[in-house]
């Protein structure tokens, strides 16, 4: 996409547009009236397009007949299954709505799911975990009367084991974070009500949550890794290496070697690892920078100090300045993350060290195209956190607020905050004290889960601070914060805690003492094909707009169309939306599928009126965000770590993977 994209592009003449999509919906209109003469899925309850579906659980199966003694076969797990016929016991159905029916599979083995919504649970290091009701109404009580009491009563209850028999809480969220990489689960949404829980807007969603099977905890390699081996932290250093960093490339080495030195005294050599990737500029544009990022040293051969030092004494500032003041420091931590393996770490962070901004998505000379969201989702999904010493030097001040904005959103931690520390001046003394603080600070939380010593409970009300905390000492307090987390999910690894296994249960969304706190991360389940039909298409759309093909209310509905099709139904992705522009709002059907999701990502409630007021300025911000969730895209596809196969076996297009909500249309 070019930076001058602009509104006029948009209103370029349609009717290639228009002849296309009509001759395609004729043919669409005389094959689906083909097809339907045979069978189709039974509609959903007021709806004249939308089937119903359902979800396969583990150990589900197919029947020939609906009788348990019938020959039958085995269901993938988590298979979306269209329905075809109900009984009491029984629902008959197909893997596509064309009529092509499988067989029967047995009531209580296949949980409702009208849309392709999941939740996971956040990690609950300052909100509440969340409880889950056996009846609707109990919980509705407690959200109509706000009553804190009541509600926390039942909540001391059920996690000091103290739980009555009338207890209307059947499960409660594990203690330690799940990290649904590695713990794969999921909370399907079968309904919801919008609430008040205080003054807050609220959600009760009617769930049920699924482990991938009943042992997924403690058999997965990870889990069976992780209680066999002490706790182990990785930091992978990302350094700009441009000609005005010589003196920070100086300093931290010194900086390692001093921390290095600690860790020997402390016995932890193996246990708090190092590595480094360094990184400079496009050098299409000045060749004479040598390379974008160049891997130094893995977090495998970090462990050995000599090694270490051996590779990392070789790095040195580049001889020539690149083209502008900003560096593409997206590159060098995407190379970070994607080469790194960080397999057998529990803690895993990657430290970017530079005086200057990064080439976000929009810049020419980027290599990612990715935005901060983007790559700090990308970050997030292989459970790295980024962290940003960020050396504020007199030469840079005109780029120091825009690198700041972007470094806080790159760094920003779901529930803790952002990971950002400005060094004022970038004196080189206090970026070194800075580094060696944190470092230490990381080895200390190896030691103590060493040692044996729980993670610290955090205190069930906010404390109130009494004197002003340096930056310093906020970024301290997050550190700990995320230390905490990380050591309590290794203890959950340890212990082999499951999610729990409930198939109707209801709660509420938000944290029931701060509900201006979400308690859950919407995604979609999406598969490794459908994520790259909604990367083609979402890319045609976006490349008819810069051509004008499209106006700007075909756009907006295109774009309607993608995201309101993957929240219902991603296989149905592919033909949604097409280069001819057959959509939802085309064929009529946006309304039945918009309507009554829970949560809707950001082009649902964009219209013409919005878009015609926007500044062209603003236009070109919103397209830059689409071609970063492109890229992120194609970066998800590709990490094949991160996909799972139900069943089992290799990586395939039916492999899936929760998506996070914000990161689609």
């Amino acid at each position: 996409m070019q930076s001058n994209t602009s509104r006029d592009h948009f209103s370029r003449n349609n009717s290639r547009r228009i002849s296309s999509s009509l001759l395609l919906m004729c043919l669409l209109l005389v094959q689906t009236t083909s097809l339907y003469a045979t069978a189709r899925p039974l509609l959903m309850e007021g709806k004249k397009t939308l089937y119903q579906r359902v979800l396969s659980i583990p150990d589900a199966r197919l029947y020939e007949i609906p009788v348990g003694s019938a020959t039958s076969s085995e269901i993938v797990p988590f298979s979306v299954l269209y329905v075809y016929e109900k009984s009491t016991d029984w629902i008959k159905v197909g893997y596509d709505s064309f009529g092509n029916t499988a067989g029967w599979v047995a009531s209580d083995k296949a949980i409702v799911w009208n849309q392709a919504l999941t939740v996971s649970f956040k990690d609950p290091q300052d909100i509440q975990r969340v409880m889950m009701f056996a009846e609707k109404d109990k919980l509705q009580q407690l959200v109509d009367d706000y009553d804190t009491e009541g509600y926390q009563a039942l909540y001391d209850a059920i996690v000091n084991n103290e739980i009555p028999d009338d207890s209307p809480v059947i499960a409660i969220q594990p203690e330690a974070h799940l990290d649904i990489g590695e713990s794969f689960y999921l909370v399907p949404i079968k309904q919801h009500e919008d609430v008040f829980l205080g003054n807050e807007q609220a959600r009760l969603l009617q769930i049920a949550s699924v482990p991938l099977d009943d042992s997924s905890s403690e058999s997965s390699p990870v889990t069976m890794a992780a209680s066999k081996r002490s706790y182990r932290s990785g930091i992978h250093f990302v350094i700009d290496s441009t000609q005005s960093m010589e003196p920070y490339i100086a300093r931290t080495r010194e900086a390692v070697a001093r921390v290095y030195s600690a860790i020997e005294k402390q016995g932890l050599t193996n246990q708090v690892s190092f590595g480094l990737t360094a990184y400079r500029d496009n050098t299409a544009e000045i060749p004479e920078l040598e390379y974008l990022t160049r891997h130094y040293v893995s977090l495998q051969q970090g462990t050995n100090v000599d090694q270490f030092f051996e590779r990392v004494n070789s790095l040195s500032a580049a001889q020539v300045s690149s083209r502008d003041f900003r560096e593409d420091a997206y590159a060098g931590i995407k190379s970070a993350i994607e080469d790194t393996d960080w397999t057998d770490f529990d803690a895993r962070y990657v430290v970017l060290i530079t005086d200057a901004g990064p080439r976000d998505s929009h810049d020419s000379l980027g290599a990612t195209r990715l935005g901060a969201q983007a790559l700090r989702q990308l970050a997030f999904d292989k459970g790295v956190s980024i962290w940003v010493l960020h050396l504020r030097t007199p030469e840079g001040s005109a780029d120091h607020e825009s690198a700041e904005s972007l470094y806080k959103q790159l760094s920003f931690f779901p529930g803790i905050g952002d990971f950002y520390y400005g060094v004022n001046l970038g004196e080189v003394d206090e970026f070194g004290n800075v580094l060696e603080t944190l470092a230490r600070q990381i080895t200390q939380q190896v030691m103590a889960t060493t040692n044996g010593l729980p993670p610290i409970p955090l205190p069930q009300q906010p404390v109130a601070v009494a004197v002003a905390e340096t930056p310093l000492e906020q970024l301290q307090g997050r550190v700990d914060k995320l230390g905490n987390a990380l050591r309590m999910r290794y203890l959950q690894k340890k212990s082999g805690q499951p999610p729990p296994a409930v198939f109707d249960a209801w709660m509420v969304d938000r944290d029931f003492r701060n509900p201006e706190r979400s308690a859950v991360d919407v995604r979609v389940l999406l598969t490794r094909d459908q994520l790259s039909d909604l990367k083609q298409v979402m890319q045609q759309v976006l490349e008819l707009a810069e051509e004008g093909v499209l106006s700007p209310q075909s756009f907006i509905d295109d774009l309607k169309s993608l995201a309101a099709t993957v929240s219902r139904d991603p296989s149905a992705v592919g033909s949604s939306t097409s280069e001819a522009g057959t959509n939802l709002a085309d064929m009529g059907y946006m309304r039945e599928y918009i309507e009554d999701l829970p949560y809707t990502g950001e082009v649902m409630g964009l219209t013409l009126e919005t878009w015609e007021e926007w500044s062209a300025k603003v236009q070109i911000e919103f397209m830059h965000r689409l071609e970063s969730k492109i890229n992120y895209y194609q970066a998800l596809h590709d990490h094949t770590d991160l996909w799972v196969t139900p069943g089992g076996g290799s990586v395939n297009g039916n492999s899936v993977f929760p998506v996070a909500l914000e990161l689609l249309p």
